[in-house]
């Protein structure tokens, strides 16, 4: 792969070459490669294959998680996100003891390898919120409560300018990779002056199912705000906001 330079860049195909662009700028390749008949199934590409359906595999599981976190997500995600959240799904494929090689689960994996995945590298959680909390999971009773201490906004949050008010959510959601189905529960704190009043202990709290064995994650996200004229507007449109994993819980 090459980086197109020059003033002028081509989109399409001349000849061997085809010219497209990226997040990374115009870019480069040659045309060619090995048959797709082949490699779906000579026996020298079997590693090739079970790459390929692991990836599969990483791909359809990162789906399934932004699909249930979707909500929270419309405002707290960069561009990279659906690449960063398959490549730690593909490590947490590849740590499943189980299960062949080509035929490994995100479930039957190690997903506490999930803890600390921020969705927005914008607003990384552990570099926006620097107050206590502590999220307690009840799998009997399927209930999530996140304990979060007594406060300063302004100086236990660090926002960006132009902030006027914050806003703090914890969530939960089962997810069922094998049947691609998700149950998902959340909880917003109010809208809160990003100001140095001592704000009280906040509860958030969600639930899933009572009893439910499949692997259960947890998050916790910071929203901006701007007020203007008494009403609230997400402030640069949610590109600082933060929302991250801060806990998984997985039946052994």
């Amino acid at each position: 792969m090459a980086k197109q330079k020059g003033i002028v860049k081509f989109k399409g195909t001349i000849g061997d070459y085809t010219f497209y662009k990226t997040q990374d700028g115009y870019m480069v390749r040659e045309k060619g490669g090995i048959d797709k008949k082949r490699i779906e199934t000579d026996p020298a590409f079997q590693r090739t294959r079970e790459n390929g359906m692991e990836f599969g595999t990483a791909g359809k599981g990162g789906q399934l998680i932004r699909k249930a976190e979707r909500l929270l997500l419309r405002q707290a995600s960069d561009n990279r996100l659906t690449s960063r959240l398959v490549k730690q799904l593909m490590a947490i494929v590849k740590s499943d003891q189980l299960n062949d090689r080509g035929k490994r689960t995100v479930q039957d994996g190690d997903m506490s390898l999930l803890t600390g995945f921020d969705f927005n590298l914008k607003g990384k959680l552990n570099t926006v919120f620097f107050n206590g909390y502590t999220p307690t999971f009840d799998r009997a009773t399927g209930t999530l409560d996140v304990a979060i201490d007594a406060f300063v906004p302004i100086e236990t949050i660090d926002a960006p300018r132009g902030t006027t008010h914050i806003q703090l959510a914890a969530g939960i959601c089962a997810l069922d990779f094998a049947g691609v189905t998700f149950e998902e529960d959340h909880e917003l704190s109010a809208i809160l002056p990003w100001d140095q009043q001592l704000q009280p202990a906040i509860n958030l709290t969600s639930s899933v199912t009572a009893g439910t064995t499949l692997p259960i994650i947890q998050v916790i996200g910071v929203s901006f705000f701007q007020e203007v004229n008494g009403e609230m507007y997400s402030l640069r449109n949610g590109s600082f906001n933060a929302l991250a994993i801060v806990g998984v819980d997985q039946l052994p």
